[in-house]
């Protein structure tokens, strides 16, 4: 998958290159199918073979290497075959994320990829007091909407941030653009979701399972 990601972004720095719709054909070239082919005589070639098959949440994060800043993170909660959607998140990563400015070819050998393939995210049905208690640091990831305004973190971003359940919570209503009293507004859904974790060690290098610990 990561190499997938990395030829993805690579790709959309051709000339030739015409832009989003091009996407669905860039799974058709050489190039996808080599890097495709260099996955699955990795280690993790089962469970590369397995995921691709399968329709699943995905965001692609990329991080500044050595310094580990992230540089972009874009992702589709709604299940989708996930072959189409890291060649989708990572484009969208590198170059829609309105946070940063559009990744630059230069870059590219500078960034690490990661890869968060999601479970499908279940509401949490307690009441507001009692959210903190249902959420386990580590394992769980977030997303919360009430009506036009929406927030989303990965599991990974509380253990990164060194929060607690109350500051994941608190920090999650802030990216929707919402204080933390809106937690109690009857509007507000919130859910949960798990997640499975693959990253470079280095830019073009070794690809892990990263193993969050709780």
């Amino acid at each position: 998958m990561i190499s997938v990601a990395r030829s993805t972004i690579k790709k959309s720095f051709d000339k030739s290159f015409n832009g989003k719709f091009e996407l669905e054909e860039l799974g058709k070239t050489a190039s996808a199918r080599k890097d495709s082919e260099q996955c699955e005589k990795s280690g993790q070639s089962k469970k590369f073979k397995e995921l691709f098959e399968r329709r699943m949440g995905i965001f692609v994060t990329l991080h500044t290497f050595p310094e580990r800043e992230l540089r972009g993170c874009i992702g589709f909660v709604s299940p989708m075959p996930l072959w189409d959607g890291v060649r989708r998140a990572a484009y969208a990563a590198a170059f829609e994320d309105p946070r940063f400015p559009q990744l630059s070819a230069d870059e590219l050998g500078k960034i690490i990829i990661e890869i968060s393939v999601l479970t499908e995210p279940t509401p949490i049905k307690c009441g507001p007091r009692d959210y903190e208690k249902s959420i386990t640091i580590g394992k769980d990831g977030l997303m919360l909407q009430n009506g036009p305004y929406s927030g989303l973190f990965l599991p990974q971003v509380p253990k990164e941030q060194g929060w607690d359940a109350k500051e994941f919570l608190c920090n999650l209503c802030c990216k929707a653009g919402l204080t933390p009293e809106f937690l109690y507004d009857k509007n507000t859904e919130l859910w949960k979701f798990q997640a499975q974790i693959f990253a470079e060690k280095e830019p073009n290098g070794e690809v892990e399972e990263i193993k969050i610990e709780n």
